[in-house]
């Protein structure tokens, strides 16, 4: 085990992925050079420094820097695992999904069932998503709500780094286009990490703690606020299931059904604006799958329906707090039957 940050991490799985496979390859604007540098060896590996170091130990035909232009990156990916590569294209932010969806929407959703299932589009596009960084609202979008609701994609969202290791690798080697969306306020988190190889299944949630009084259902870089808050919560005497979704598509619907089964409570956070979002999802998966277990409404806390604020005041403002969450908790211990 080795401390590391969660740019380390996903560095380490992208190098060990390219070692075990030489089909993988990495595509991406500035994923050599970035910030300014000339590329080549001495290049820092993107803006996210999560490349580092591939260009040199690879080689140009392996870790290619392209035009600045995601609809061509995301193109060139779904052509070349349509030939039996696997291209890890890295889109600098996920906000820029809008300028590459008809091929990812209209294409790599599409390749396995347009064709009867003869063809497969092997390909990871990664996203650095999420508000907290004060990069405005072109450049804090939590898009992989949008993207769940596309038959075909499965999407994935770490939270620690960890989580993003083990995920990644199951990622570069499942043969559909998987969105993996890297909270970017995270990319510093350290924590130990096991450099051996492992791999963490898609559909599983992780239960992050455990008690018996409410269900707080999340992901990603809220995963650690719900941790937060539940351990504050614990000192009050309230007892909550703390799960973390890991991948939005698939869903585990078994874990989230088996505690509002238990608990009767469920608190969805998410960072999604609350239209058709990840909480909305949920909350109508349990309105449906087990009312009646409910022994109060389900809470959803979530940003409003606004874009992200770029003034740091406005933009902490717009993020949900342990502090919300906690007195949602509250609420729903608390409400009457």
């Amino acid at each position: 085990m080795t401390r590391m940050q969660m740019r380390e991490a996903i560095n380490l799985t992208l190098a060990q992925e390219m070692e075990r496979d030489p089909n993988v390859i990495l595509i991406g604007e500035d994923i050599v050079g970035g910030m300014g540098t000339a590329g080549g060896p001495e290049a820092i590996g993107g803006i996210w420094k999560t490349s580092t170091g591939l260009y040199e130990r690879f080689g140009a035909d392996r870790v290619i820097d392209t035009p600045i232009s995601e609809s061509a990156i995301i193109g060139a990916a779904a052509g070349a695992a349509l030939t039996g590569l696997r291209p890890v294209a890295e889109i600098m932010f996920a906000d820029f999904i809008g300028v590459c969806l008809d091929q990812i929407w209209n294409q790599m959703a599409k390749f396995r069932y347009m064709f009867g299932g003869a063809s497969k589009c092997p390909a990871v596009i990664r996203f650095a998503y999420g508000a907290g960084r004060n990069a405005g609202p072109q450049h804090s979008q939590a898009a992989y709500a949008m993207m769940t609701s596309i038959p075909g994609l499965k999407v994935v969202i770490p939270s620690s780094p960890s989580e993003a290791r083990g995920l990644l690798a199951t990622a570069i080697r499942d043969d559909d286009p998987v969105l993996f969306f890297e909270p970017k306020a995270l990319y510093a988190m350290k924590e130990e990490v096991s450099e051996e190889e492992y791999l963490i299944p898609f559909g599983h949630a992780r239960m992050v703690r455990e008690g018996t009084d409410a269900t707080i259902v999340t992901c990603g870089q809220m995963v650690g606020l719900a941790e937060k808050a539940a351990d504050e919560l614990a000192r009050q005497g309230i007892g909550c299931d703390v799960i973390d979704l890991r991948t939005t598509s698939p869903l585990d619907e078994e874990t989230i059904l088996d505690s509002v089964e238990m608990t009767g409570r469920l608190i969805v956070l998410d960072e999604n604006p609350p239209r058709c979002g990840i909480a909305r999802d949920i909350a109508g998966l349990v309105s449906e799958r087990a009312f009646s277990a409910l022994r109060a409404p389900i809470m959803q806390v979530t940003p409003p329906h606004t874009p992200v604020p770029f003034a740091p005041a406005l933009e902490n403002a717009y993020l949900p707090t342990a502090d919300q969450l906690m007195a949602a908790v509250v609420r729903a211990v608390g409400y009457p039957r």
